[in-house]
């Protein structure tokens, strides 16, 4: 494939899975700001290895170059230095959830520990099986559905206490 058509089928690809990928990279990271940040630096690296990936497992390594972008984000000394001055004021996605529920329950996300909220992210907001949860955070299929468990159970609780 000639450097153009590589080139072309990563405008495409990024263009088409953009929104979808930003929404991973917010489940994943808590925080808006950071997940741009996280999502411009994997697809720099997504773009760098274009040329190595396979276009039907494109959106599986995208997925992994999230969590460890953010790992990386995360594992920065100077992280704490970097402040947003527009924390907060990002347009949310259109849901058929009433706002009330949708605040409890991103609330309630952002509230469990990274690898119950990554699991539960990639889980059922991606719509991951749990082997390709699993692979995509390098964890056993087995401590997937255990944090999916745990994280479910902390996230019904919070939407049943919301409602009393």
């Amino acid at each position: 494939m000639r450097r153009e058509e590589r080139e072309a089928a990563y405008v495409e690809f990024v263009a088409a899975r953009q929104s979808h990928l930003r929404r991973i990279a917010h489940g994943v990271c808590r925080d808006a700001s950071r997940a741009e940040d996280v999502l411009q630096d994997a697809l720099v690296k997504l773009y760098v290895a274009w040329p190595r990936v396979r276009l039907e497992n494109a959106e599986a390594y995208t997925r992994r170059i999230i969590v460890r972008a953010n790992l990386d984000q995360v594992r920065r000394p100077f992280r704490s230095r970097e402040v947003s001055g527009l924390d907060g004021h990002d347009r949310g996605e259109e849901s058929e959830a009433s706002y009330e529920d949708r605040s409890v329950l991103h609330d309630a996300l952002r509230d469990l520990p990274e690898m119950q909220r990554k699991v539960v992210v990639l889980r059922h907001w991606v719509g991951l099986s749990v082997r390709e949860t699993a692979q995509d955070l390098g964890i056993s299929e087995g401590t997937v559905k255990s944090y999916c468990s745990r994280g479910l159970e902390k996230l019904q609780a919070a939407l049943e206490t919301s409602r009393s």
